[in-house]
Formats: structure tokens, C-alpha cells, sequence
């Protein structure tokens, strides 16, 4: 392991947290100014019933706090992506390392971060101006479009169609069906984003997944994702930094799309295309993001099989208010688990 090496990751995080603290006041005005929250508060559950117990401990937050503070995080990547792949281009002896735009690891990656971006931001922009965003329908669509185009570019452009299973020798070959299977990780991921619930709480959980996979990506030998991983994380501090309670801004959709399909990219690239088992591991890894999935269903389940709640409200960090956890005792509980599972998971990930 070289110095180098190290300094291609901690560099890219480094700027990419300067670059967040710094863009912090312009985003701050911009959205403060133009009232970019929504206009009037309140959810409706899944099954169409007003979701009560939500509303009676979020509806105010919601009126009055900025959506779309994930531009800080991905604005930061790009920001930081473009600056290194300029002064690589400048002066290649000294910053040529630093550079990790790549056709082999990370141009899908960031393509994926900006097409989730796009979409995310619009749908915020809908949400604020009271239009009540873009239907959930559309937004799956757009999940699984840019989903299928990713698992095509694996499967006939990288020629990857198995993935590996820690301990078993030999990959599990999937065939075509590599391809519906990526839609559907990615599908899963986006719905973990239902965690941008509580102040600090997304960006803590995010930052330990995005902190597990450079690591891997590290000890594959794969820096420039290890790179990328890193300036997604040092994004996610400085957005932390704002958002922990009272939350200046929330991630949102432009912030949640953008990292779950990124996330879903890189998944699949730490997995055999680094000879590894990034994905394997990935249910550790985002063991919050799972958990909170698993709480909606369970919760709509047994609402239409019992005829009754399993939990006060879901998904289950509001169950835990609702229990009367304080919102920062909940978060820092959250940010302590995905810390352990992010630890386990790449343990694991590297046997």
C-alpha cells in the first residue's frame, strides 16, 4: 500500500467537504429565498389512509425546512470529480493520480448519481410548488429505466452476468437474468431512501454505506471507485453538518435517487467485476436502509391480513418516536448500527 494511493481517497474527500461547507450559504439563500419546502405538510400512508401518527409529529418540520439539500452532496462529486480531472489535465505529473473519472470504474457510477439527481431535483420542484411531485409510479419507472440501461452496460459491455457468494467457490451464474435482478437491487435501495425521515439521520446512514464500499473498493484495488465512495462521503459530512437537528435542509429526492442509484452501481462493480463480494454483503452493509423497507411492509402485511398495526407508525424510526424516543436519540442509535454493520459487512466483504 502506497502513500499515493492512500492520498487519492482521502484527497477527494477532503475537497469534496470544503467544497460542501463552502457551497452551503449560496444553497441556503437560494432555497430560503424562493421558499423551497413544501406548502403544506402532512403525509398519506401507502394504502391511501391519512398517516396520523406521522403527521402529528412532523407535519410542522415540514413546513418551513428546504427540500433538495442533496444538491450539496452530488453537486460537491461533481464539483470535485471536474476539478481533479482539470488540474490532472493541467498538470499530470502532480495531480494525474488524483484524477478518478474513469471509463473502466466510474463513468456509470456518476452517470447514474446525475440521472438520479435530474429526476430527484424535479420531483422536488414539483413537491414545493404543490403539484405534489412526480407520481411514485413515475418515479419507480425512472429507477428501473436507468436501472436496465446500467445492468445492460454490465452484461454486453462488461460481460458480467453472475455474482459471487462469500464462501462458495465459484460465481452464481444469473445468465440474462443478471439484468432484471440489478433492476430489482436497485429498486430496493430507492426504497430505502424513505429513511430521510429525521434530522441527520439520512446522512449519517448513508455516510457509513457510502465509508464501507470505498474501503472495499480500496482493498480490491479498485481507487478510483474507492475515490468516488470517498467524495460521496466527504459530500455527505458537510451536508451533515447542516443537517443535524435543527436540520437546515433535507437530502430529499435529488439527494436520495441520486445515492441510491450511484450506491447500486457500485455495488455491483465492488462484486466479481473487483473479485469481490460487494453485494453479497450488502443487506450488512445497509442493514438500516433494509430494516426500514422490511418495517413499511411488515406494517402494510398486517394492516391487511390482521386488520391491525404492527407498529405505531412506519417506517420504524417514526415507530420509535412515536414510542417517545427523542428525533437525535433515534438518529445517533441509527448512525451507531450503521457504523457496526458497515464495519461487519466489509469484514466480511474482504475474507
Amino acid at each position: 500500500m502506497q502513500t499515493v494511493d492512500i492520498m487519492r481517497i482521502f484527497v477527494p474527500a477532503t475537497i469534496s467537504f470544503l467544497f460542501g461547507i463552502g457551497l452551503t450559504p449560496f444553497l441556503t439563500y437560494f432555497l430560503y429565498k424562493h421558499h423551497f419546502w413544501k406548502q403544506k405538510g402532512g403525509k398519506t400512508a401507502l394504502d391511501g389512509t391519512p398517516a396520523e401518527t406521522f403527521n402529528r409529529l412532523h407535519t410542522a418540520k415540514e413546513v418551513g425546512t428546504p427540500r433538495a439539500g442533496g444538491i450539496l452532496v452530488w453537486g460537491s462529486v461533481l464539483l470535485t470529480a471536474g476539478l481533479l480531472g482539470l488540474l490532472a489535465s493541467l498538470a499530470p505529473d502532480a495531480f494525474g493520480s488524483l484524477a478518478f473519472i474513469s471509463r473502466e470504474q466510474t463513468w456509470l457510477p456518476l452517470a447514474a448519481l446525475a440521472a438520479g439527481a435530474i429526476v430527484g431535483f424535479i420531483d422536488d420542484f414539483y413537491e414545493v410548488r404543490g403539484k405534489g411531485g412526480l407520481h411514485l409510479r413515475i418515479r419507480l419507472l425512472v429507477v428501473a429505466t436507468v436501472a436496465l440501461f446500467c445492468a445492460w452496460w454490465f452484461y454486453t459491455k462488461l460481460g458480467v452476468s453472475a455474482i459471487s457468494v462469500p464462501f462458495v467457490a465459484g460465481p452464481f451464474e444469473l445468465g440474462v437474468w443478471f439484468i432484471p435482478f440489478f433492476i430489482l437491487v436497485a429498486l430496493a435501495l430507492y426504497a430505502g431512501g424513505v429513511i430521510d425521515g429525521i434530522d441527520g439521520l439520512s446522512g449519517g446512514v448513508y455516510g457509513s454505506i457510502f465509508g464501507a464500499y470505498a474501503g472495499i473498493a480500496f482493498f480490491q484495488n479498485q481507487l478510483n471507485i474507492a475515490a468516488l465512495c470517498a467524495a460521496i462521503l466527504g459530500g455527505l459530512l458537510a451536508f451533515l453538518w447542516f443537517n443535524i437537528p435543527p436540520a437546515r435542509f433535507y437530502l430529499s429526492e435529488t439527494g436520495t435517487m441520486a445515492l441510491t442509484l450511484a450506491l447500486t452501481v457500485i455495488v455491483f462493480l465492488t462484486d466479481l467485476r473487483g473479485a469481490g463480494h460487494g453485494l453479497m454483503v450488502l443487506p450488512i452493509i445497509a442493514l438500516p436502509l433494509v430494516v426500514t423497507v422490511l418495517s413499511i411492509f411488515l406494517q402494510l402485511a398486517s394492516k391487511k391480513i390482521f386488520k391491525r398495526k404492527l407498529f405505531m407508525v412506519a417506517p420504524l424510526h417514526h415507530h420509535f418516536e412515536a414510542m417517545g424516543w427523542p428525533a437525535y436519540k433515534v438518529t445517533m442509535r441509527y448512525w451507531i448500527v450503521g457504523i457496526v454493520c458497515a464495519i461487519v459487512g466489509m469484514s466480511i466483504a474482504l475474507l
